[in-house]
């Protein structure tokens, strides 16, 4: 792939590390992407802690990676430790946003109450997606009303797509993307049982109001893209541009994860490796 044109100015980036575990080198090689592409076009680098998940969130692994950024050689214009015009820049003190986000989804018509439990999910008719994405759900709740919902039933609030309808996006690292809605990815979470955005919702949310013009991360979340077109079009906000960049992977061509700790910057750091050192092996 040939390296594609950055947006032009005022050109606003974001790095958005999940602290679940400390960052790697596959972490490195995309954040170090979004930088570069930011810095090139004269723009803004902000730092985002997307520290939604509270079971594996801890707070050594946001001060980590605030550290392994600096050593890495990556700097930052608007962030959680330096405050900004467009703060917090911590999800979980964000939480009013995505629920009047969602307030908007329900007013508009976009969303519905589900029961459906993973279970249920995974037993319907609907076929599973390869990977790592989710079953496509059948709709079973489609159309159900809040109020038939009984009380103290769990519930989560899902996006209904809009089937049959071909979204398509340029990219800047893969080129043009179609996926079709309603086939290639169903109906999705927004809003979590417990109370929570969804990864999907809060993204949206935090890109648009903090006005990211262009998103830079793995190829993983290309599909996700086309959901969150969807949320983008029904909050009435403008699509940044995207760019999705492949997944370093390990020898059984499964991607990096936090599992792979030999591989965590902090842990190429202690064998003595340098910043220039794994940057160079970067382009291999």
């Amino acid at each position: 792939m040939t390296p594609s044109a950055i947006p032009p100015a005022p050109y606003r980036g974001r790095i958005a590390p999940s602290p679940t575990g400390y960052l790697h080198f596959g972490h490195a090689r995309t954040f170090w992407t979004a930088w570069q592409r930011a810095r090139a076009a004269g723009g803004k680098v902000i730092l985002r802690n997307d520290d939604l998940d509270r079971d594996r969130v801890r707070p050594e692994f946001i001060s980590g990676f605030i550290e392994d950024l600096k050593w890495f050689g990556i700097d930052w214009d608007e962030g959680p430790d330096i405050g900004g015009p467009r703060r917090p820049y911590s999800q979980s003190e964000r939480l009013g946003l995505y629920a009047n986000s969602l307030a908007r989804l329900r007013e508009g018509g976009f969303v519905y109450p589900c029961t459906c439990s993973r279970r249920d999910i995974a037993t319907s008719l609907a076929a599973p997606h390869a990977g790592e994405e989710e079953p496509l759900y059948a709709g079973t709740c489609r159309g159900r009303r809040l109020e038939a919902i009984p009380v103290g039933k769990r519930f989560c609030w899902r996006f209904q797509v809009p089937d049959g309808e071909e979204i398509v996006f340029e990219d800047g690292g893969f080129r043009t993307q179609r996926a079709v809605a309603g086939r290639d990815f169903g109906d999705f979470v927004v809003w979590r049982h417990e109370g929570l955005p969804a990864y999907q919702l809060a993204c949206v949310v935090d890109d648009a109001l903090m006005e990211i013009t262009e998103v830079v991360r793995g190829e993983d979340l290309l599909l996700s893209t086309s959901r969150q077109i969807l949320l983008y079009r029904a909050l009435g906000w403008g699509t940044p541009a995207f760019h999705h960049c492949p997944l370093v992977r390990d020898e059984q061509g499964l991607r990096l994860a936090k599992r792979h700790a030999a591989l965590a910057l902090r842990e190429l750091r202690a064998a003595g490796h340098t910043p220039e050192e794994i940057r160079r092996s970067m382009t291999r």
